[in-house]
């Protein structure tokens, strides 16, 4: 991947979101035992969640292999590469989702011309919360990202 920013410069990455049942705060390897956990006990959700058909994730991972994958999308936020929030929920702080918002399948950051390729999940048994955090996802995007165009599969 290029060194180029998928976002500009003067851009304020926000360092989350709160929204009633939910708040967002930036992935990182300190979510690794709950986030291993949230995924792997929602697998069939996750690949059955509009924007994951046809993606290699989830797959079948060790613990360690988590680790490393939370730790480069800490390295991908911090060089302003990629942007993915961990979605814990507001009453009890408990890994219930993600967030991921990347530059478009196979772009480089620099190239995106604005655009952005949003995708999400939530624990199974927090499924009705799906619609309602891509409502408020997208409309914090739209609000207060920089971005002219944003792929993210709409829910039903």
């Amino acid at each position: 991947m290029s060194d180029e920013l998928f976002v500009p410069e003067d851009f304020t990455v926000p360092d989350g979101l709160a929204a009633g049942e939910f708040r967002l705060v930036p992935l990182g390897p300190q979510h690794n035992e709950p986030d291993y956990a949230a995924w792997t006990a929602s697998v069939d959700h996750i690949r059955a969640t509009p924007g994951f058909a046809g993606r290699d994730w989830p797959h079948e991972m060790s613990l360690e292999d988590n680790l490393r994958d939370l730790e480069q999308h800490a390295r991908d936020f911090a060089g302003r590469r990629g942007f993915t929030y961990t979605v814990l929920s507001a009453d009890t702080g408990d890994v219930i989702g993600c967030v991921y918002i990347y530059p478009p399948g196979g772009q480089e950051p620099g190239g995106t011309g604005g655009r952005a390729d949003v995708r999400s999940w939530v624990r199974a048994d927090h499924a009705a919360l799906d619609p309602v955090l891509h409502d408020a996802v997208l409309a914090w995007l739209e609000r207060d990202w920089p971005f002219d165009s944003i792929e993210y599969a709409p829910r039903t």
